[in-house]
């Protein structure tokens, strides 16, 4: 097949929806799985009540996920996203299923070996993250802004999900003997499947959609590699023109540092949106809010509120009148967050659960809502390698940001016996 990646009118409708969805679950795909050991956390304290597990286990990933995305941004322009896209989900699958492993080995026992063990797998989620996260936002951003965003509501949604399951399993499970262990086990169950569904989806099916041929073919006709593979494995074969081979400045690209210059604030902007809210969620909200009428399931609801409004975030840039394209505008309104501390810190000392839990909502929207405004207007008017190369950057800050979020959410240990 070949396609006229000259003409913009040539762009294939057909696909388009189904492109959506897809992105929605590959989204979905590469967070679940950490989402479901976040979510179990009730679960783990249980098991490593001296450990603060939701802390470690948040303070291993990271590292591994920064310093992996940081090695692929610096190489992205030959990187094959197929290889790298394909390995981070079949990873993610692979962990998974270890975690269900290791706790019918131990028998739910705990111990030291154990939760060093659930840590190298938090550090292989971290891994998967960057290869999965990056390559995807890369790849997307040469598209259309709507699959990032669909890609983003994905990311969200895996944190509705389980937190969804959760409450579900804990009223299921509550009075019956090891009722958390076998939500746990639940857990990982369903986002070894979701991470199995995820490696045959990007594989087989999003490939051989029209429309993403079509940007695919036009990322290449533009001189980007990383799109070669998929390309092949969808039986593309590229139209180049003559005049294109002949003229090699069709080829140039900006470099990694011009593009990171130029998009500056973009940048600064992601980085400080998640060091705030990783801040605050999810250690804080599950160790430092104190005792509540709900009880047990207070923190359970406190994350599933967090999860489910920065879902409903990750959608509200779709409305014209709600989305923020400019970029002295988005600065203002990720720097107000920053509110969100001394409200967090006073609510938990002063404040009822009902301000705490609407606090937690307004964390949720707003992380969701900026972060697709962010991702959705930055790539606009770049090439396709540009594009790919920016969205790869994007994710760099923004896992640097969670990185920062979760070693300052130590701070509010101060005073506590650390």
């Amino acid at each position: 097949m070949v396609y006229d990646t000259e003409n913009e009118e040539a762009v294939p409708k057909k696909g388009r929806f189904a492109a959506i969805v897809v992105c929605w679950f590959l989204g979905n795909g590469s967070l679940i799985s950490w989402n479901s050991m976040l979510t179990i956390v009730d679960y783990y304290a249980e098991v490593f009540p001296r450990y603060h597990p939701t802390r470690i286990l948040t303070l291993v990933y990271q590292p591994f996920a920064f310093v992996t995305i940081a090695i692929l941004t610096y190489h992205e322009a030959k990187l094959n996203t197929r290889m790298r896209n394909i390995f981070g989900y079949i990873l993610f699958f692979i962990s998974s299923f270890l975690l269900i492993i290791l706790d019918l080995a131990t028998s739910g026992k705990g111990g030291v070996g154990a939760f060093v063990g659930i840590c190298l797998i938090s550090a292989a989620f971290g891994v998967a993250d960057a290869n999965v996260q990056g390559g995807m936002v890369g790849d997307l951003a040469l598209m259309q802004p709507e699959f990032i965003q669909s890609f983003m509501a994905g990311l969200a949604a895996s944190g509705a999900l389980t937190s969804a399951l959760r409450l579900i399993t804990k009223a299921g499970f509550e009075h019956s003997h090891d009722g958390l262990r076998k939500g746990a086990m639940m857990f990982f169950a369903v986002s070894s499947f979701l991470e199995l569904l995820c490696v045959l989806l990007y594989a087989y099916i999003f490939p051989k959609l029209p429309i993403v041929k079509y940007y695919r073919s036009k990322a290449a006709s533009e001189g980007s590699k990383t799109v070669s593979a998929d390309l092949a494995a969808a039986g593309v074969q590229l139209q180049i023109k003559q005049e294109a081979e002949e003229d090699p400045k069709q080829y140039e690209r900006l470099t990694i540092r011009q593009l990171l210059m130029q998009n500056l604030d973009y940048e600064i902007g992601l980085y400080l949106i998640y060091v705030l809210t990783l801040s605050i969620f999810p250690g804080f909200l599950s160790e430092d809010t104190g005792n509540h009428t709900l009880g047990s399931w207070y923190v359970l609801v406190l994350i599933a509120m967090y999860n489910v409004l920065d879902l409903i975030g990750r959608y509200t840039p779709l409305i014209k009148c709600l989305r923020i394209e400019s970029r002295k505008g988005l600065m203002i309104a990720i720097i107000s967050r920053f509110l969100f501390i001394p409200a967090f810190y006073f609510t938990a000392k002063y404040g009822g659960q009902g301000w705490m839990i609407m606090l937690t909502s307004l964390l949720g929207l707003t992380n969701g809502h900026l972060t697709v405004c962010v991702l959705t207007e930055a790539p606009k008017g770049y090439k396709g390698p540009e594009a790919n190369a920016l969205g790869n950057v994007l994710v760099m800050f923004l896992l640097g940001g969670i990185f920062s979020g979760v070693s300052l959410d130590w701070l509010w240990l101060i005073g506590k016996g650390w």
